[in-house]
């Protein structure tokens, strides 16, 4: 079994679990009504009705084991989260099933209303549970006998570093110390477990096939060294933590890892949990979806009215920096005559002659921005996220403010409490002032957080305030 098809084997067993389920539950319901169970062979030959059933019940069971979040990280579940989980997302189909689809058709009677429920409830719980501890226990076995393992990186090579080495080969049990990255004057008498300094970071995570670096830093240490080496480390798709100082200490971002006693601030792990991160994705598809669909008939309108309005392409792409510091395409409408940038990125104002006739309403409107969806789509952005920039303007920012790189753990969004409390940033300064508002969102994601948001936007919007 490979890491990377874990949460595949999960759902596999997911849905022949709740196959079984369906097919006993079925049976249960002919033997409680004193129905021959095989009359007209309906259980080996199933009827229309009775096959409709049996292929919406598993697909609407994995729906909702993908929205408590089960498969996002399935290395990392630990037996009371499988039994948890478990247990959960069975007594909300068991129930939503009951209410949903029988109880329309009327209550008969309340105590075969209420076993049934039970009983689907109990068959759910025990199949799934026995199927998922059966990938849990493989899964554990190969982290124990080190066929799995996460390769760990120790960044720094001061006393503090040897201790975090020396407790993950201790106590961790999903980890194996691969080695230390020197920051500086060499601080260990473990020369040989140095692989190399920072400029050959990207050998040796490609060698060693790294998984997760921890940064231990002097106390010396000023913080622009901290967000240059994890800006750097973002590029490689990797967990990243560091040891906490007293302020991450004190606001409770400092947990006690997985990988031994130590507590660590993590870089990459979203502040909202699993089930709400899938939740925040399935409600970006589905809002994205929608969107593009009411809005195709007045988009031909819009296209018509930019072809009108001056010469050039109607939809104008650019190169942003999203999740993970990686490069995508952003797709607007043109607002502005072509080539009217140059070689030099520019900031625009809302007095820019730049921009068309059209242009200004679009932007008032933020119509140009409908295509963005499709991004939404694609994966490339959020509804709710930090505005993404250029390339060339994120170096500027980083500059003044280093810990621009912690927007890398989450998608770029359409919108944002950044664009919403500063508007269109047309100088370094309004950047960096919506970069605070971005980071604040960060340390406070949730779904609620993001529909207040998308409120405020649609409020904003309707006033044609553009953001």
């Amino acid at each position: 079994m490979d890491k990377s098809n874990l949460s595949l084997k999960y759902f596999s067993f997911d849905i022949f679990a709740s196959l079984i389920v369906w097919v006993l539950f079925v049976v249960f319901r002919k033997a409680i009504n004193d129905i021959p169970i095989f009359e007209n062979l309906s259980i080996v030959i199933p009827s229309f009705d009775y096959l409709t059933s049996i292929l919406l019940f598993p697909f609407y069971c994995s729906f909702i084991h993908y929205l408590t979040g089960f498969y996002r990280n399935p290395t990392k579940n630990s037996r009371i989260n499988v039994f948890t989980n478990t247990f959960v997302s069975a007594l909300f189909i068991s129930n939503s099933v009951f209410l949903g689809l029988m109880l329309p058709h009327g209550i008969v009677s309340y105590e075969y209303f209420y076993t049934s429920m039970l009983v689907l409830f109990v068959l759910l719980f025990v199949f799934t549970f026995f199927f998922r501890s059966v990938v849990f226990s493989q899964v554990h076995r190969y982290f124990a006998t080190k066929i799995w393992t996460i390769n760990t990186l120790v960044i720094g090579t001061n006393t503090l570093a040897q201790k975090i080495a020396k407790d993950i080969n201790e106590h961790a049990h999903y980890n194996t110390f691969t080695g230390f990255i020197s920051t500086g004057k060499l601080q260990t008498d473990s020369s040989d477990k140095v692989l190399g300094d920072m400029s050959q970071i990207a050998n040796i995570i490609k060698k060693y096939t790294i998984q997760e670096a921890i940064v231990v830093l002097d106390e010396k240490a000023d913080e622009k060294q901290l967000f240059n080496i994890i800006n750097l480390l973002y590029q490689f798709d990797i967990d990243i933590q560091f040891t906490p100082r007293l302020y991450e200490i004190l606001i409770g971002s400092a947990k006690i890892s997985h990988m031994g006693t130590i507590p660590l601030v993590s870089i990459t792990q979203l502040s909202m949990s699993d089930w709400q991160a899938c939740v925040k994705r399935f409600l970006d598809i589905i809002i994205s979806i929608l969107a593009l669909l009411i809005s195709s008939p007045f988009l031909l309108y819009f296209m018509i009215r930019i072809k009108k309005d001056s010469k050039g392409p109607v939809f104008y792409r650019q190169e942003r920096i999203g999740r993970f510091g990686r490069p995508f395409n952003i797709l607007k409408l043109r607002t502005m005559q072509i080539d009217s940038e140059g070689k030099i990125p520019q900031l625009s104002s809302e007095e820019d002659e730049r921009i068309t006739e059209v242009g200004k309403l679009f932007r008032k409107y933020r119509i140009d921005e409908i295509p963005q969806f499709w991004n939404i789509l694609r994966g490339d952005m959020s509804l709710v996220g930090p505005r993404p920039e250029r390339k060339f303007y994120i170096n500027q920012i980083i500059a003044e403010a280093p810990y621009y790189c912690l927007l890398y753990k989450i998608r770029p969004g359409l919108t944002s409490w950044g664009p919403i409390k500063i508007g269109y940033a047309d100088t370094l300064d309004k950047m960096i002032e919506r970069l605070n508002y971005d980071i604040i969102y960060l340390e406070n994601m949730s779904v609620f957080n993001d529909i207040k948001i998308l409120i405020y936007t649609f409020e904003t919007i309707l006033r044609g305030k553009g953001i």
